[in-house]
C-alpha cells in the first residue's frame, strides 16, 4: 500500500480532485499555503495499492499544468534615499510536487 502526497497550485486543485474521484481513488484534500509567492496550495492525500501508483501519476501529471506568470512585487517600506527595483518578472507556476510512501498499516474504520 502506498500514500500519495500530491502538492498543487489552487488553480488546478479542484479538476484534479474530481479526476481522481472519478477514477475511484478516494482522496482527502488540506489546504497550504508555500512557495516563494505564498500562493494558496493543496494537498491531496490518495492511499492506493502499489499495482496502481502509476495511474494515480498520469492523473496528476494530466491535471496539473505548469504556465507562467507575471508577478508584480511590492513595494517594501523604505527610505527615500534606498534604491528598490519593483520590475515584474516572469515566473513559472503550477504543475504538482509528489510524494509516495510506503504504508506500514492501514486501517478503515
Amino acid at each position: 500500500m502506498k500514500l500519495i502526497l500530491s502538492i498543487v497550485q489552487e488553480d488546478d486543485a479542484d479538476n484534479l480532485l474530481k479526476a481522481l474521484m472519478e477514477a475511484g481513488y478516494r482522496t482527502t484534500k488540506v489546504s497550504t499555503t508555500g512557495g516563494f509567492l505564498r500562493k494558496g496550495n493543496v494537498t491531496l492525500l490518495v492511499g492506493t495499492e502499489d499495482d496502481t501508483v502509476s495511474r494515480v501519476m498520469s492523473i496528476i501529471r494530466a491535471k496539473s499544468r505548469t504556465r507562467r506568470e507575471v508577478h508584480v512585487p511590492m513595494s517594501p517600506v523604505s527610505e527615500p534615499w534606498e534604491e528598490v527595483d519593483l520590475a515584474p518578472f516572469d515566473v513559472q507556476v503550477g504543475g504538482a510536487t509528489v510524494f509516495v510512501l510506503d504504508v506500514a498499516e492501514y486501517h478503515r474504520f
